[in-house]
């Protein structure tokens, strides 16, 4: 069986005069060499395809592949993680991770917010702030959390992201609407202790790897997991499993519910009153071996990377009937 990958390199963008900021989310060499080596390892052929860029360039040379390995981020738009997805399902070429409208859905945390909600899964008090009119109708009550609504790796989250009044409001979200071009998503701030729970399968076949809890250190913005915190993470934070299963119980419902597929995350913090609250759901998270959240939680948990990686792989397959 031939399988391809698609990603996004960071070196290929900031070849390409990119900043750092911009590829943040973008993978390096040693995530794509650690993915291509489970696949020849499990007997299967692998070929590097690249972006969506490439992509185009060989299915237009008339390449096909029995299974596409994709972890490839998109460069614009909400639905930019879909990109990739839907132009796979348009050549019929099956690949792993969710489906299409879900990855587009999920990348708008506002939206993917109403939609869990509605799904009986708690979440925070929340509105969306589409233009500098819309901050006067923010009705929650302080202390609250703004943050874009549609990026990812903690982007735009900073120790400002937590709001104690009016005027901090204001000043947040105009300078995030015109830093990042898109709403923003203000939050009832969550207080308590911050979670995130790495997910395998789909379906009633969905099982926790494990629950990780975020602590941060002394150096490290208090504020929550902050685009700082996260690219500075020695020093500023440390990840212990937790037996927590209403933690898991809850990232279970969130992932069945959107019918999320083969591997990813979800975000829970503790709320006011003590109780599990969905915060955000990852369908295609990070699988760099050494600083990957999934990969980090796998290793605690006495999980291998080929092990993570070949299960994605088999539930592909599975659901594709290959």
């Amino acid at each position: 069986m031939k399988i391809g990958v698609t990603y996004d390199l960071k070196s290929y963008y900031l070849g390409k005069g990119f900043s750092a900021e911009e590829v943040a989310e973008f993978d390096c060499e040693e995530t794509i060499d650690a993915i291509a080596d489970v696949i020849v390892q499990m007997g299967f052929e692998v070929d590097r395809i690249g972006c969506l860029e490439q992509l185009m360039q060989r299915l237009l040379n008339g390449d096909r592949w029995d299974l596409v390995f994709n972890i490839a981020e998109g460069l614009y738009g909400v639905g930019r993680e879909a990109q990739v997805p839907a132009l796979l399902d348009a050549y019929k070429i099956p690949h792993t991770f969710s489906s299409t409208e879900l990855l587009a859905l999920a990348l708008d945390k506002g939206m993917t917010n109403a939609v869990v909600k509605s799904l009986g899964v708690r979440v925070s008090d929340f509105c969306v702030v589409r233009k500098p009119e819309d901050i006067d109708n923010v009705k929650i009550e302080y202390p609250l959390f703004a943050k874009p609504v549609a990026e990812g790796t903690s982007k735009g989250i900073s120790a400002r992201s937590l709001i104690k009044n009016k005027t901090e409001l204001k000043e947040v979200c105009i300078e995030l609407l015109n830093k990042f071009n898109q709403p923003v998503l203000v939050e009832e701030y969550l207080p308590g202790r911050e979670f995130t729970v790495g997910l395998l399968g789909y379906g009633e076949n969905t099982r926790a790897i494990g629950v990780m809890e975020v602590l941060l250190e002394n150096d490290a913005d208090m504020a929550g997991y902050t685009y700082d915190n996260k690219q500075l993470y020695e020093g500023r934070v440390k990840y212990a499993l937790a037996n927590e299963p209403e933690v898991a119980e809850l990232a279970i419902k969130a992932w069945k519910a959107l019918n999320c597929l083969d591997a990813g995350r979800v975000d829970i913090r503790i709320n006011a009153q003590g109780k599990p609250t969905f915060m955000e759901v990852n369908p295609l998270a990070g699988l760099n071996p050494t600083y990957s959240d999934i990969c980090i939680m796998s290793k605690m948990a006495g999980v291998s990377h080929f092990e993570l990686i070949s299960s994605i792989i088999k539930s592909a397959m599975e659901r594709n009937n290959l």
